[in-house]
């Protein structure tokens, strides 16, 4: 495996990909991104699949004017699976959100899938 290029992809795939899954409500993009089992924890520990992701996305319009992820973990296990964890960062007029998330991946027939996402940490700041 050469790991630089498998790095390469996770980062391709964590901030640009999934970002622009839920900008554009890209349903088919984000259900090659997701594994068939996938759950998401978020901010206030609802539990929620795949299937929720994408019906969210058909009927939700992302509204920020910016988004970029800090990525501060990214690591490759011998068994299939990797992480990838950091920063959201959301613009939106004079206002500035941040949170933290974490999100394992498994690599099946070539390509990896996210399996599992933690978000936590959300705050709201202002730019006055």
């Amino acid at each position: 495996m050469d790991v630089q290029k498998e790095k390469h992809t996770l980062q391709h795939l964590k901030q640009v990909l999934w970002p622009k899954a839920y900008s554009t409500n890209d349903t088919m993009l984000l259900d090659s991104i997701l594994h068939e089992k996938f759950q998401m924890i978020d901010a206030d520990g609802n539990y929620t699949d795949k299937q929720f992701e994408l019906n969210w996305i058909k009927s939700n319009v992302v509204k920020h004017d910016s988004f970029y992820y800090e990525i501060k973990r990214l690591e490759i296990f011998g068994n299939g699976t990797a992480v990838v964890a950091g920063t959201g960062h959301i613009f939106n007029n004079d206002a500035y959100s941040v949170y933290q998330s974490s999100n394992i991946l498994v690599k099946e027939n070539d390509l990896w899938k996210a399996i599992s996402s933690h978000i936590s940490g959300v705050k709201q700041i202002s730019a006055d």
